[in-house]
């Protein structure tokens, strides 16, 4: 029993610790942070698939910030987004 609530509150803990350090995106450079890098990404559809794509590179960069600076396509869409730390 007590396994298993050790078990449950490292994954609880675990979950609430990754959520926190996702990159937000923001419409400007945020103050106080410095930009680190750019990324860019390519998706099937709409503009919200892009958005995952750029947000999920931007976690794997390690950014708490991102700002799209750049997206076209029509089925296919392409973007770009510079990261801040």
């Amino acid at each position: 029993m007590k396994t298993i609530a050790m078990t449950i509150a490292a994954l609880t803990l675990a979950t609430a610790s990754f959520s926190t350090l996702a990159a937000t995106e923001v419409q400007s450079a945020p103050a106080g942070q410095q930009a680190i890098g750019v990324v860019s990404a390519s998706s099937v559809g709409d503009l919200s698939g892009l958005q995952s794509e750029l947000k999920a590179k931007a976690n794997e960069a390690g950014a708490s910030s991102y700002r799209i600076i750049g997206a076209s396509g029509n089925n296919q869409m392409y973007g770009t987004a510079e990261l801040y730390k």
